[in-house]
């Protein structure tokens, strides 16, 4: 069976660096705000929604007001409502990002809070934590999302909880955050160019070692 470094490197030599997550570098050294806020931010919005609508929101804010969590902390709720519209489940977004942006006051409470302490905060769940710990904090917390659970179940016909994958994970590779980082960008990219919810199997380049890889016709 591969082995979760093995599929690490194979992804990585296929697709390559992937960079998450991705902020606007230079939008927040014009402004002199913290790239941090924008991925607590983007974390929140991302919530049942794809990448493509969060980025629309995330345009609004740096169009229309500013990528803060100062921002969010000052600005309405109905105008922050319009403005992260694009996201979709607007209005309960924005009350979230209310609660996180106090929470997160100031944005260096990342480097030290505990995944216990956040996940008591309204509106953040697992997947949001581990992915503020990781790229916003820089902790060695690893993200499960729906992509990483799919392509678990078809390569290794894993189908345990969250915690149960999430150790899993950690157990199996070397406590490196860009590690980290990559493997859950780098299953991302995978699950959405071949391990989709109908998979392409006959083009990927996985199909031999995966338990459900469907045989070419």
């Amino acid at each position: 069976m591969l082995s979760l470094v093995q599929l690490y490197q194979l992804l990585l030599d296929f697709y390559g660096y992937q960079g998450w997550w991705p902020v606007d570098e230079g939008y927040h050294r014009a402004k002199g705000t913290d790239p941090r806020d924008e991925i607590i931010i983007g974390a929140v919005l991302t919530q049942n929604t794809a990448w493509r609508n969060v980025e629309k929101a995330l345009e609004n804010l740096k169009k229309y007001g500013e990528l803060s969590l100062e921002f969010i902390r000052q600005v309405s709720t109905k105008e922050l409502e319009e403005l992260i519209r694009p996201s979709g489940f607007y209005r309960l977004k924005a009350q979230r990002l209310k609660h996180v942006a106090e929470f997160f006051n100031p944005t260096d409470v990342v480097e030290k809070v505990s995944r216990e302490e956040l996940l008591k905060v309204k509106g953040i769940g697992k997947e949001t934590a581990d992915a503020i710990l990781l790229y916003a904090g820089g902790r060695l917390s690893f993200v499960i999302d729906t992509y990483t659970k799919r392509l678990f179940k078809r390569l290794y016909g894993l189908d345990g909880g969250y915690e149960d994958l999430k150790s899993y994970v950690e157990e199996n590779i070397p406590k490196d955050l860009t590690i980290y980082k990559e493997f859950h960008a780098l299953i991302d990219e995978h699950a959405k160019k071949y391990c989709k919810s109908t998979p392409r199997c006959g083009g990927c380049f996985l199909k031999n070692f995966c338990l459900s890889a469907v045989p070419s016709s």
